[in-house]
């Protein structure tokens, strides 16, 4: 599948997004509403709706209705507005999972489904959001407006820890461990395939040409940022391995990334083409077992699992672990039983 993002070279751009997409010859029937959410990043089934009612969605341009099922190869045409941009960050009273916390800073055990700060399409029930109504004031550097506090992000649909500051002094000292790599942050993954060896991937991570929501790895500086992933086999399941993850750096998307550059990708993360059955036999009955997987944790499997760092006040080395959430165990927990009666 093709996707390519067009902005017009005027002040529209400030205003609408273009996009034009290219179904995939393997692509199943399915309602145009449903396709797109999937497809248009930070689109809800409502933004969809109403671009497709305003005559903003065509496809083979033509006008359709939100019940089109989508064909192998058509070609489709999308124009959506942005919201207006809104940099100031409103209390939300939302349910936070503090693991730790002190004067200076607070560790965080994300859910998936939580976006970290607002943005495009998400200017309410963010982290960011439930952390102004925690506190009274959070503090914000030079380019972090919009997002007090934060020195790292996880994805939306990735689980588990995130470190926030609190004051200036914490943020500046946070800041800079994340700067020169000290921290230290592992993650678990379920990626498809039988991984033989540990092993390291390299590269310049950047915007794919092809679909700007994702990253592609690259060999030409010029292309990205250096990016370093160290990888552990933590158990093999025949057709997926449950790894661990540990960063050199900290770019966008950067293990989901990887993996899916050493044709690994994570399983079920729709956005890299984990979504699909990538290995296994073609019988309906594995199919509906990784179907009823894929429905088990409906979202790529990674969740943030430990954190490392020197308080900025005490100097003392902290350390945190989060267990596996409900879905990603239960998922992992069915393929467990799926191999050991294979």
């Amino acid at each position: 599948m093709e996707n390519v993002v067009e902005l017009q070279e005027s002040e529209e751009q400030e205003l609408y997004e273009h996009l034009k997409i290219t179904v995939d010859k393997g692509q199943s029937l399915l309602r145009i509403d449903k396709f797109l959410m999937v497809r248009v990043e930070n689109a809800s089934r409502n933004r969809i709706q109403n671009a497709i009612d305003a005559g903003n969605v065509l496809v083979n341009q033509k006008q359709i209705k939100s019940s089109y099922k989508v064909k192998p190869f058509d070609e489709i045409s999308i124009v959506l507005p942005h919201p207006p941009r809104d940099t100031e960050v409103y209390p939300e009273d939302l349910p936070l999972d503090i693991v730790y916390e002190d004067s200076d800073l607070l560790v965080v055990n994300k859910a998936a489904g939580m976006v970290v700060h607002p943005g495009f399409n998400n200017y309410t029930g963010t982290l960011v959001n439930a952390l102004a109504f925690h506190f009274e004031q959070l503090p914000q550097l030079p380019g972090n407006d919009g997002r007090p506090g934060l020195v790292h992000r996880i994805d939306k649909d990735t689980s588990g820890l995130l470190l926030i500051s609190k004051n200036e002094k914490s943020i500046t000292h946070l800041a800079r461990q994340f700067f020169d790599h000290s921290i230290t942050r592992k993650y678990i993954a379920l990626v498809w395939g039988d991984l033989e060896n540990d092993g390291t991937v390299k590269g310049y991570i950047g915007r794919s040409v092809k679909d700007r929501r994702v990253m592609d790895i690259y060999e030409e500086e010029e292309k990205g940022k250096w990016s370093v992933t160290h990888y552990k086999v933590l158990k093999r399941l025949g057709y997926v391995t449950l790894i661990s993850c540990e960063l050199e750096t900290g770019r966008t998307h950067q293990i989901r990334a990887h993996m899916q550059h050493i044709g690994h990708p994570l399983f079920n993360d729709a956005m890299y083409g984990g979504d699909k059955i990538l290995k296994g036999t073609t019988f309906n009955k594995y199919k509906q077992f990784v179907d009823n997987c894929f429905e088990l944790l409906p979202r790529q499997a990674l969740h943030a699992q430990s954190l490392g760092f020197i308080h900025p006040t005490t100097k003392e080395y902290m350390y945190f672990e989060s267990p596996l959430p409900a879905d990603f165990k239960a998922a992992l927990n069915k393929w467990e039983n799926y191999i050991s009666a294979s």
